[in-house]
């Protein structure tokens, strides 16, 4: 997870500088391709991980008697390393389709003023615009969704646990487990709800073209 984040902000700033201070060099394609695509994947690696580590926790430390659960605890250890495999992949996955949208977008813009039909140019870049929104729409909100889903769990294991334990007046491991675990959840669903109503707000001012509100709501997300 720190090594996801260290390089994604690397490659944000690497991509923002340039873009500011040396835009002839993005026109570059290859450098261009690369130096997204590294973003992209680095910051949905982020997303993803950290979906899986809070994810981890609430199996780990969360208490429920379903057997289901119960399974999951026993095999969650051996599970970490595939879970953290799919998340790559499926990180690489959705970075290299958002990466050929935008390409994709951009020779639209290109070869739109030599075009004569301007109709059928906006359906095409309206139909990459969706698509590339709602690839990326898919990858913020699904590991958004986990991230939920652990924290609630999480959080109804512990009222759970201290409802039991009213009486016990000893200090208690699981409690003290629980809270810590709760601190980082909770710390990873306020970073998840900033990405989600950045990614909307984007969303909104793209498509209203507003091309310097766009720029500040990436630099913030």
């Amino acid at each position: 997870l720190g090594c996801s984040r260290f390089w994604y902000l690397c490659f944000t700033w690497i991509y923002r500088f340039l873009s500011m201070i040396y835009p002839n060099f993005l026109h570059v394609q290859t450098i261009r391709q690369l130096v997204r695509s590294f973003t992209i994947f680095f910051n949905y690696s982020n997303l993803w991980v950290s979906a899986c580590l809070c994810g981890f926790y609430c199996i780990k430390i969360a208490n429920f008697k379903n057997s289901f659960f119960i399974h999951l605890k026993v095999k969650i250890d051996r599970m970490v390393p595939w879970l953290l495999l799919g998340s790559e992949i499926l990180a690489l996955a959705i970075g290299i389709v958002i990466s050929h949208l935008t390409e994709t977008l951009e020779k639209i813009n290109i070869t739109s003023t030599s075009q004569g039909n301007f109709w059928e140019v906006t359906k095409r870049k309206d139909k990459h615009l969706f698509s590339s929104f709602l690839a990326s729409g898919f990858g913020y909100a699904a590991s958004f969704m986990v991230v939920i889903l652990a924290a609630v769990s999480l959080l109804f294991s512990l009222w759970r646990h201290k409802r039991t334990m009213q009486t016990n007046s000893m200090k208690d491991l699981s409690m003290d487990a629980h809270i810590r675990a709760m601190k980082s959840v909770l710390s990873f669903l306020v970073m998840y709800s900033i990405n989600f109503l950045c990614l909307v707000l984007t969303i909104i001012y793209a498509t209203k073209k507003e091309n310097i509100m766009t720029l500040l709501i990436y630099t913030y997300l």
